[in-house]
C-alpha cells in the first residue's frame, strides 16, 4: 500500500543523500550521478512514491500574504483576520501575521521582516508609518492594502470606513438623547483614535458644547474601562455620557456603573465602537458603531490577489458602518 506520509526528507534519509539531491534528481535527473540516481529511484519504488507525488513535492510553495496588526489582544483584528483567511484559503495563499504592539519602530522592523520573506502582497492596519517604513513599502514592488480607515494613500489599496464621520454620527445620537456633558474615552491615541476624537469634537462644538477627553495610552480592555470610571467622575463630575473608542472599554465602564448602582442610561449613557460581541452580550447591550471588520479583510484580500495577478480591479472601497443604540443610550 502506498504511504501517503512519505516526504522528500524521508526519501533523502533512506537514500543516504541530502534533500536537495533528491529534489535535483526529480527536476533534472541527468545532473545526478548514475549511482545516486539509481539509489534514489530504488527507494522511491520501494515506498511506492508515484509521479503525482513527485510533482507535488517539487512544486513551488504557496504564495504568501503578509499581515501587520497592532495587537493580538483585540477582537477587531481577529475578525479582520477571519475575513482575510476566508479568501486566502480558497485561493491557495498562505498568511504571515505579525503584530507590533502600536510601536512604530517595531512596525518598521516587522515590515522589513515580512518583505524579506518574499511575500506576494501586504495588508496594513495603520496609515501612519515611519519615513523608512514608507520607503521600504514604496520600493517593495508588491501590492499593499490599507484597511480599517479611508485615508487616501497613492499607490495603495484602501478598504475601510470613515472613522471621523462614524464618531460624529454617534456623538450626534448621544446628544439627541438629551445628554450634554459627553466625555470621549480613548485608548492608544493612534490615528484611528484621533480621528474619532475629531468627529466627536466637531459634533460637540456644533452643539455649542465643550469636548472632554481621557486617553490612558493603553491597549483597550474591560479592566481599563472599569478602573478609569472613578477618575472620570472625579475629573468631570458633570459627565452624563461616555463615548468609548472601543466596546471592551465601554463594557468595563458599564460593569463599574452597575456595581455602583448608577442608572444606565439615566445617570450616565454609554457608547462603544465596533459592535463587538462582548458589547452585545451585556445587559443592557452597549450602544455602538458597528463596523464591517470581516468584510474589510475579505474585500481587501480579494482586491490584493487581483493586483498580484495583474487583473483590473478597484482600489478604494468604503464599506460604511451603522449605529446600534443598544440599551445604554
Amino acid at each position: 500500500m502506498k504511504n501517503q506520509r512519505v516526504t522528500l526528507q524521508d526519501i533523502a534519509q533512506l537514500s543516504g543523500v541530502t534533500k536537495m539531491t533528491v529534489s535535483r534528481y526529480l527536476r533534472t535527473p541527468d545532473k545526478v550521478s548514475p549511482e545516486t540516481a539509481q539509489r534514489i529511484a530504488q527507494v522511491m519504488a520501494e515506498v511506492n512514491y508515484t509521479p503525482d507525488e513527485r510533482k507535488e513535492a517539487t512544486q513551488a510553495p504557496a504564495p504568501r500574504i503578509g499581515i501587520l496588526v497592532p495587537s493580538f489582544n483585540n477582537q477587531i483584528f481577529s475578525d479582520l483576520l477571519a475575513g482575510i483567511e476566508s479568501v486566502t484559503a480558497l485561493n491557495g495563499y498562505q498568511t504571515l501575521v505579525v503584530n507590533y504592539n502600536y510601536d512604530k519602530t517595531r512596525e518598521e522592523q516587522q515590515i522589513v521582516n515580512l518583505l524579506s520573506c518574499n511575500i506576494a502582497g501586504l495588508i496594513l492596519t495603520d496609515s501612519e508609518h515611519t519615513l523608512r517604513a514608507n520607503k521600504y513599502l514604496d520600493s517593495a514592488n508588491i501590492p499593499v492594502a490599507q484597511v480599517m480607515d479611508l485615508e487616501p494613500l497613492p499607490g495603495r489599496i484602501v478598504v475601510g470606513f470613515n472613522n471621523t464621520q462614524a464618531a460624529y454620527d454617534m456623538t450626534v445620537a448621544i446628544l439627541a438623547s438629551g445628554k450634554r456633558h459627553v466625555l470621549y474615552f480613548g485608548s492608544m491615541s493612534d490615528v484611528r483614535d484621533r480621528k474619532r476624537y475629531q468627529g466627536y469634537s466637531r459634533a460637540m462644538q456644533e452643539a455649542g458644547l465643550e469636548p472632554m477627553q481621557i486617553s490612558p495610552n493603553k491597549v483597550s480592555s474591560v479592566s481599563i474601562g472599569a478602573d478609569m470610571l472613578a477618575l472620570i467622575r472625579q475629573m468631570y463630575p458633570q459627565v452624563d455620557a461616555i463615548f468609548c473608542t472601543n466596546d471592551d472599554i465601554a463594557v468595563g465602564v458599564l460593569q463599574e456603573c452597575l456595581r455602583l448602582s448608577l442608572n444606565i442610561p439615566g445617570h450616565i449613557a454609554i457608547s462603544g465602537f465596533h459592535g463587538l460581541d462582548i458589547g452585545q452580550a451585556t445587559t443592557p447591550a452597549i450602544a455602538s458603531v458597528v463596523t464591517p471588520r470581516f468584510e474589510m479583510g475579505k474585500v481587501a484580500t480579494e482586491i490584493l490577489i487581483k493586483k498580484i495577478n495583474k487583473l483590473p480591479t478597484i482600489e478604494y472601497v468604503d464599506l460604511h458602518y451603522r449605529l446600534s443604540l443598544g440599551g445604554t443610550l
